[in-house]
Formats: C-alpha cells, structure tokens, sequence
C-alpha cells in the first residue's frame, strides 16, 4: 500500500507502553516550565548574538513573548505551524487547499526563525494578503501560550513534521483547541531520545487531538511513546508542485551555461568543502569552456559569505546568482563554480541541474529533501546520512531515481559517471519524474482527516 493512504497502523500491546502517571506527567512538565524560565534570558541573548549577522533575528521579539497585534480579521483562525524554510515549503499545497476549501477563514503561519517566515511571506503572505498572516510562535512557557491563543483564538491548530511543544499541547487542550500534527515523521534517532524523556513528550504526544504521519514506520514509533491518536496520511512534501515559472528560469540558465551542471543542494556546514576538493580531483580535463559545471546551494542564507570564500579559493572561476540577471560575460563562459545564494529558488537550480548530490546526506545531518529534486526531473545522489528521509530515499532507491554512496568523493564520481551516461541519466530523470507523481494523495487525506473539526465554525 502507498504511504499516501490513509490508514490506522495496527497496535499491539508489546509496542505500546502504559500511559505515564499523571502526577509524573505534571512533575515533568513543570521542571520542564522552569528550565524554559531560567533559559530565556539565554534565549534573548542568542537572539541578540544571531542578529549581528541577520538582522532579522531582532525583529518582532514580543510576539515570542506571546504578545504582538491581534489578528483584526472576525473570521474563523486556521493556524499551522511551520517552524523553518523546509516545513514552511512543504505546507505549500495545504495551505493552498485550505484556502480554497474554507474561503470564510483566515490562516495564520507561526514560525521559529526568520528563513523560515521570510519564505512563509514571498509563497503565502504575499499572494494571498489579507487572508494570510504571520507571526513567530511563542516561546513554550504557559503564560505566553497562553497569551498567544488569547489573541489569535484559532479554531485548529496544525503542526508540521516534528514539532511537540508540552506546555502548547497542554494550553491548547485546556483552551479547547484541537491541536493536530500533520506530515508526522519520526526516526530512530528522535524516538531514542523521546523515550530518554518520556514522562514529558508521552503525555504531549497523547495530548494531541490526532497526528497524522507520513508513514507506517512514523507512527509504530510514534506508539513506542505511549498512546496516541495516529493515522497514517503520506508525505505532503509529494503533493509540492514545482512552479512553471521557476522551471523555466531554470531551464533558461541550463541553456545559457550550454554544459553539463551538477547541483550540490541544500549543503550543510562541511559538506561544500569536501565536494569542492573531490570536485577539483575527479573533474575532466577538458578545456574551461567544455567542462561540467558545479553549482553549490548552501542551505542557510547565513552561510553564502563563507561558501564563496572557500569556492574562490579553488581558483576555478566562480559566478553567483545576480550574474544570471546580467548578459554574459567571458568570465561566466570558463567559471566552473556557481553559488545559488538566493532564497525561494530552489526549483530553479533543479531544473537547471543534470545531476543533484542532496546536501545534509554527505555528513550526519540526515538529508535533506530529494523529493523536491525529483518532481523536477533531477537524479539525485544521495550521500550516507538520510534518516530524516528514510522511507523516500529507500523507495527513489529502489526505482533508480536516486544511487547512494558512501562519502564526498564518491558522489562526485556517481554525479561525473552519469553525466557521461546519457542513456542512463535519461532513465533516471524519468524514474525521478515518475517516483515523485506515484506517491501524491496526502493533501487530500489531510484535509479529509482535519474536515471535523473546521465543519464546526
């Protein structure tokens, strides 16, 4: 059966433990209160230390405090939670859906960080004002839930991926708002650590009105924690289309550049200084103007200064994202390095992509998302870490849409083998393409398991 059905995993007593004891539950919460009292001081000083480099870091403090301007609009308040740029993409097609299906309600997007509300404006806010609105969510002491629900006074909460916030949980339920996450996962590594802490995260996971994971594996996991209300609805990240228009500009940089491109995508701190070396040592020798070119697209805007840096150092001639903007130049024409330092354009470096090495998978940060490379058309090589994105990788593996290795210089050398393969990198831009519409059904199980809840205002 597709993970984009949905559907109730079975339970078996072995695999699901007692609920934890309620003066335990409250024990732990309340020592859990008093930490987030203590850090939060801390927590003003990070904001602070963050914002030398992002500015944005020091904007709209009160509305992590619980406070801020209430929405104006009477309608009914959707309310989905997107804490960074990955999850704030993959609500794309349910926050579309809810639009349309509930034209009487308002959405308000809660995020953690600036990337993530930064991408929240350019796809949501901006379309779609005055319908859509934005604030950060709060940080998770009572009072300040508290303070939040009061001014927004949302009628359903939803909760992307792996979020789980205990005094949240527990203010929602005591406000009467049911609180439910949505494209669940949870690997091995997340549910160790649940288990580590399970007096404090059982009790907020049961707290939930109903959690809906992408797959069997996320909620027999999920059930390893202690009763919960789970039903198994896919991947909303398949449901992602790719805007025609970013396709496009892709294609017409592909076109300008006129020779093979490897995309190194979403990288993480480490991984662009191994490929560059493996890059400089596996290249072809052909002339400047023929070789294949790298594109590096690190992952967090903060990190563009540094990444082109180390790929200036490499001498072999470096262009970034404005000079797409500009006409060509003879530098452009011999450069073997781009850096995509642009933000909401992610489609773009994929479409312009022959070949896609998903950053996050080189190093132990568990990858990043190669759903969104493939329903572009782009192969992926996947790296060895890929527990954020166990079932999809497994699965584009085993349709040849994806080939995994076991470090840097081995995904150079994938990504350089099958640029010479035409015929086979052509049967993989088409598994890719493939993989990506088989597995698309989650939206719609989504807004089916949600429909209750919004059928009450």
């Amino acid at each position: 059966m597709s993970d984009s059905t949905t559907q109730s995993a079975p339970a078996t007593a072995s695999a699901t433990p007692a609920a934890v004891a309620p003066w335990r539950a409250g024990l732990a919460r309340a020592i859990y209160s008093l930490a987030w009292l203590a850090g939060t001081p801390f927590a003003m000083l990070y904001l602070l230390w963050r914002g030398r480099r992002q500015p944005a870091y020091r904007r709209h403090w009160a509305e992590r405090f619980g406070r801020g301007q209430p929405n104006p609009d009477p309608a009914p308040v959707i309310w989905i939670h997107a804490v960074s740029v990955g999850e704030t993409r993959a609500a794309q097609p349910l926050v579309e859906a809810l639009l349309e299906r509930y034209p009487q309600h308002h959405l308000l997007l809660t995020h953690m960080t600036p990337t993530g509300r930064e991408t929240g404006r350019e796809l949501y806010v901006e379309p779609y004002s005055p319908r859509v609105t934005q604030a950060y969510l709060p940080y998770d002491l009572p009072a300040f839930v508290r303070g939040f629900l009061g001014r927004y006074r949302p009628v359903l909460g939803l909760i992307l991926e792996t979020e789980l916030w205990p005094n949240l949980v527990h203010e929602s339920a005591a406000a009467g708002v049911p609180l439910v996450i949505v494209n669940a996962r949870l690997s091995d590594k997340s549910l160790a650590r649940g288990l580590a802490y399970r007096s404090l995260l059982a009790p907020a996971l049961g707290g939930l009105s109903l959690v809906l994971a992408q797959n069997d594996q996320d909620a027999a996991r999920m059930r390893r924690l202690g009763p919960v209300n789970v039903q198994v609805a896919g991947n909303l990240k398949f449901d992602v289309l790719p805007r025609a228009a970013l396709l496009e500009l892709g294609a017409s940089w592909r076109h300008r550049i006129g020779r093979p491109v490897v995309v190194l995508a979403s990288s993480r701190e480490g991984e662009e200084a191994l490929v560059l070396r493996a890059w400089q040592n596996l290249q072809p020798k052909e002339e400047a103007g023929n070789r294949p070119i790298l594109v590096i697209v690190p992952r967090h805007p903060q990190r563009f200064a540094q990444v082109r840096a180390q790929m200036e150092q490499t001498g072999l001639g470096l262009v970034d994202r404005a000079a797409f903007d500009q006409p060509a130049t003879r530098a452009e024409a011999g450069a073997g390095l781009v850096l995509g330092d642009s933000m909401g354009e992610m489609p773009a470096w994929y479409a312009m992509a022959d070949v896609v090495i998903m950053g996050g998978s080189l190093l132990a940060f568990g990858g990043q998302n190669l759903i969104e490379a493939c329903a572009c058309g782009a192969p992926v090589v996947l790296g060895p870490s890929t527990y954020n994105f166990e079932l999809p990788a497994t699965q584009a593996l085993s349709v040849g849409a994806a080939r995994q290795v076991q470090d840097a210089d081995a995904a150079v050398a994938a990504a350089l083998a099958l640029l010479a393969d035409g015929a086979g990198l052509g049967q993989m831009q088409q598994a890719a393409l493939a993989f990506a519409a088989s597995h698309r059904g989650a939206t719609a199980n989504t807004l089916a398991a949600v429909a209750p809840w919004l059928a009450r205002d």
